[in-house]
């Protein structure tokens, strides 16, 4: 069975926060972090002076901590699909929270808040009355790349579905 035009995804993007480090590139820091901390806490304990190597211990807690709830954080990611016929949002947050929103593209516009100097802030879909942010994630640069993606299927939406 063939699929009908105005069910065809002109625009499809999951978008999800960049993370430099893979989860083994987390246990190797992990590691290295805490094999320094500990070569140089031994002098110290050698010396007498033991409390620090609970402060070198804290040190290494504290990291696997802040790299612990940044990969908690990369968890989150939004889903924008577009048809002929509506456009779907759906925001998820880390702790698996799930928002949707869903705008018929024929009215639906596409807001930018640039600055001269950084570019493109903040992305807008907004449709009667209606507002939501959408690439959060994404930095100045890649955000005008996906407006003008997201604009230009927006506007293929709007002329409607194509019959062959």
């Amino acid at each position: 069975m063939e699929e009908h035009p105005a069910d065809r995804e002109l625009f499809a993007a999951r978008l999800s926060p960049h993370r430099s480090l893979s989860p083994a590139g987390v246990r190797v820091l992990l590691i290295l972090f805490a094999a320094v901390s500990a070569a140089v806490s031994v002098p110290f304990f050698l010396m007498g002076a033991w409390p620090v190597v609970g402060f070198f211990g804290l040190d290494v807690a504290a990291l696997w901590l802040a790299l612990k709830l940044n990969a908690d954080a990369a968890r989150a990611y939004e889903e924008i699909r577009l048809s002929a016929l509506q456009l779907d949002l759906a925001q998820v947050s880390a702790h698996g929270l799930r928002r949707e929103w869903r705008f018929a593209p024929l009215f639906t516009r596409l807001e930018r808040r640039e600055d001269e100097e950084f570019g493109v802030l903040r992305l807008d879909v907004a449709s009667r009355g209606q507002r939501v942010e959408i690439a959060r994630c994404l930095g100045p640069a890649e955000k005008a790349d996906f407006a003008h993606a997201l604009g230009g299927a927006l506007a293929e939406a709007r002329r409607g579905p194509r019959y062959s």
